[in-house]
């Protein structure tokens, strides 16, 4: 991205209106913690600066956090004050604004000026600045705006950081080619079955196993179907541009960290550069919610209270036989708690997950999308990691979903809150009853809950944030299942966001999202059962591909290679944005992953308690008594633990036995095809009915569920946490090395390559054949 000039910026400037004659002041000098959530409009105005007089602008006191000039150039003001009435319930509160307080007078936006945890915001920033040598920061210097606080454009396009030039270009193509590659899909599809029903007419004969193929192919390819019609939205403009809050005057922001049981040095790092942000010390504080009621991690944060003030240490009781709703239940304690804090709620509510690491901008980069819509309750941005291991043969890093997926949902008007990282507005938080209750995953039940509500949802498509993936086998299991089944759940009660009054507000394409991926999560039982079928029909010794005519294969085989071509071209073009190497992990782990992802759903809805149904993530046989410590080449568990653990606890032994069996069966019926069959010619058809029909499918299904096999004989190498980055010796504050946020390719990438061009070529082959014979 060229960076532009500081006369090139444009800047909303936030607009102050007119004194408000109510004050908010409660009557008897005490406030309740509702009172204190609703902030109080500033009565003095702000005084123009020179550089203000000279552009015309008149300046008036604060108002509204949605007052904002919006345009190419700064708009001039020349109508009188008129009296300004303020409804606290009608319109949003001023970034600008003070809490109000009892009968002691005016407070700072954390509480009375007279509190010993709030100096005056002179003294505070003084000292931090002395303390911890912060430079200015460089976006503060570079945007040409004095006195009052705005909104800088520094680009376009929000997602300047990824991806840019001719690839671009050609990315926008992806609505043609998915349109040509469903056609070619039903095209080739409608005549296989023709073919079938041909030669059952031609031989008086059902040939099941060439429709139990079919239906095969069908269910692998559903679900890179139903996205491709879901990515076709992404020729529709998102029009998000990279913006930046500019100035002192901002909104007050209560950080929230949640933990429980991660290890103190990983949350530490979070809190500390929490509070390092590049925003004033007095208009946001950085709380700790601490589920696993830490003693050393709550001894830390004393630690640093000295240097920053602004943090807190929150442990909510817990009750025996009182359900808690894990990390929804943690939110909402602390969204009341703050309440009881020196000078009550802040306007906006940010979060964090104990091992994601924000940027300093974080807070600047994520609040103006909420300040120029008043009807934008949340601001999100991706998921990014830092610990991804060579190769990431699990396909942990979320590069799909936040590169291509989430931007399309974005521009659709139906971006989820992606879990960490997120910025929302307490009024909306309030109208849906805080964190939805009840879910695994209250990140998409929340999102989701306000979309019902007529909100609007940003996803801001910027590098603000670096975390951890899990480091083992297990932990990545828990961490899927966990959230496929909260997706679900969410859809059920919602009712597949297609009818009720929690979504009498979303639009079309808000309810065809929440329909369509709690339909992908339910799929992968249909997916699962489907796959016992192939060694069964590949031992049958019957033609998987039935037709009645010479001529009718040959036909066959074209429309087979032209189908397969217009996908690959569609996956190649559709995988831009997030790397064609993240493309062929995702289409693996799809198939990989099902069956975990199934058994699951099937034990949360459908089992009852008595045959073992409970509503959790996927839990492992027998006891873990150790870590395996996989990744760690120091301390790594031998072969054969590895081995018994992914396979039995894990349950990997459906994955071997189903490759085993594949493989035995294509081996059987190769042989009944060399040996029964007299010319070359008779030998080579009958190899590819029975087995190898393009593009080889029962390949790459065992390519696939190989993967935790082959990670439990070689696991990657990952260094140490520390070793991935680079720590500021005078405030400890540490962020991901640049190398260490990239994936490097692996030896999983190179096999996976290998595979794809096999299938491809071998594919080729036979349509070039089919024109020899």
């Amino acid at each position: 991205m060229k960076s532009s000039p500081p006369d090139e910026f444009e800047i909303d400037i936030l607009r102050q209106p007119p004194p408000s004659p109510r004050h908010f002041a409660p009557e008897s000098g005490q406030s309740s913690p509702r009172e204190l959530a609703r902030p109080i409009r500033p009565i003095a105005t702000v005084q123009p600066d020179s550089a203000s007089t000279a552009t015309g602008i008149t300046s008036s006191p604060w108002g509204s956090s949605t007052n904002t000039l919006t345009g190419n150039s700064i708009h001039q003001y020349h109508q009188p004050v008129q009296p300004y009435n303020f409804d606290p319930r009608a319109e949003s509160p001023s970034p600008g604004f003070v809490y109000g307080g009892g009968d002691s007078g005016r407070t700072t936006p954390l509480g009375n000026r007279n509190s010993s945890m709030n100096q005056s915001q002179h003294s505070f920033s003084a000292s931090h600045t002395n303390l911890l040598s912060r430079p200015a920061s460089p976006v503060l210097a570079q945007a040409p705006v004095k006195g009052d606080s705005g909104i800088a454009r520094l680009h376009e396009r929000d997602d300047s950081d990824f991806w840019k030039g001719w690839r671009r270009k050609v990315y926008y193509a992806i609505p043609v080619l998915t349109i040509l590659n469903a056609i070619l899909y039903v095209v080739y599809l409608t005549l296989r079955i023709t073919c079938v029903v041909y030669a059952q007419n031609a031989a008086n004969e059902v040939y099941i196993q060439a429709w139990v193929f079919i239906a095969i192919e069908f269910c692998v390819a559903i679900p890179p179907l139903m996205h491709n019609m879901w990515t076709m939205m992404a020729i529709k403009n998102r029009g998000r541009p990279k913006l930046r809050l500019v100035g002192q005057e901002v909104p007050t922001v209560d950080v929230f960290i949640t933990c429980c049981g991660e290890d103190d040095d990983v949350v530490m790092d979070t809190v500390i550069a929490a509070c390092n942000q590049d925003y004033p010390k007095d208009r946001f504080r950085v709380l700790l919610l601490d589920d696993g009621k830490s003693a050393s991690l709550e001894k830390a944060m004393g630690a640093i209270a000295h240097t920053y003030p602004n943090t807190f240490y929150v442990a909510r009781p817990k009750f025996p036989g009182v359900p808690h709703h894990f990390k929804a239940g943690n939110l909402n304690y602390a969204l009341d708690h703050v309440h009881t804090l020196p000078g009550g709620a802040g306007f906006y509510m940010a979060a964090l997950d104990a091992d994601m690491i924000p940027e300093s901008c974080w807070l600047r980069a994520l609040l103006p999308h909420l300040l120029r819509d008043e009807k934008v309750a949340m601001a999100c941005p991706p998921q990014l990691f830092y610990n991804t291991p060579r190769g990431d043969p699990l396909a942990q890093s979320l590069d799909f979903f936040v590169h291509v997926i989430e931007p399309i949902k974005d521009a659709m008007g139906v971006a989820w809150c992606t879990g960490s990282g997120y910025v929302v507005r307490r009024d909306a938080l309030d109208e849906i009853g805080n964190f939805p209750l009840g879910s695994l995953a209250e990140d998409v039940a929340t999102s989701t809950h306000l979309l019902g509500r007529g909100w609007k949802t940003a996803y801001v498509h910027e590098p603000l944030q670096f975390g951890t993936v899990p480091e083992d086998f297990g932990g990545h299991l828990k961490q899927r299942t966990r959230w496929a089944i909260g997706t679900v759940d969410t859809s059920f009660k919602l009712n597949f966001s297609l009818w009720g009054d929690k979504v009498r507000d979303m639009s079309v394409a808000q309810r065809f999202s929440g329909f369509l991926y709690a339909t992908l999560n339910l799929y992968t039982i249909m997916l699962s059962v489907s796959l016992f079928a192939i060694p069964i029909i590949l031992a049958m010794g019957k033609p998987l591909v039935a037709y009645s005519t010479d001529n009718q294969l040959r036909w066959l085989i074209r429309a087979c290679f032209a189908s397969l071509m217009a996908n690959r071209l569609c996956e190649l073009v559709l995988s831009m944005p997030a790397g064609y190497r993240t493309g062929r992990r995702g289409a693996r782990y799809e198939m990989w992953m099902s069956p975990y992802i199934a058994l699951c759903i099937i034990r949360a809805f459908i089992l009852p308690t008595w045959l073992g149904g409970e509503a959790q993530a996927f839990k492992p046989t027998g006891s873990l008594d150790s870590a395996l410590n996989e990744r760690d080449p120091q301390h790594r568990k031998g072969l054969a633990r590895r081995m018994w653990a992914i396979l039995i606890n894990y349950w990997s032994i459906y994955h071997l036995l189903f490759v085993y069996s594949t493989l035995v069966a294509a081996t059987i019926a190769s042989y009944r095809c060399v040996s029964i069959s007299e010319t070359l010619h008779d030998k080579l058809i009958c190899l590819l009915t029975h087995a190898f029909w393009p593009p080889l499918t029962f390949i790459f299904i065992c390519s696939s569920l190989w993967t935790p096999i082959s990670y439990a004989i070689d696991p990657p190498s990952v260094p140490a946490r520390e070793q991935l980055l680079i720590r500021d010796p005078k405030t400890g504050v540490a962020h991901p090395t640049p190398s260490s946020k990239k994936i490097a390719f692996g030896g999983e990438d190179l096999w996976y390559e290998f595979d794809y061009t096999i299938t491809t070529v071998f594919t080729c082959l036979v349509f070039v054949l089919s024109f020899l014979f």
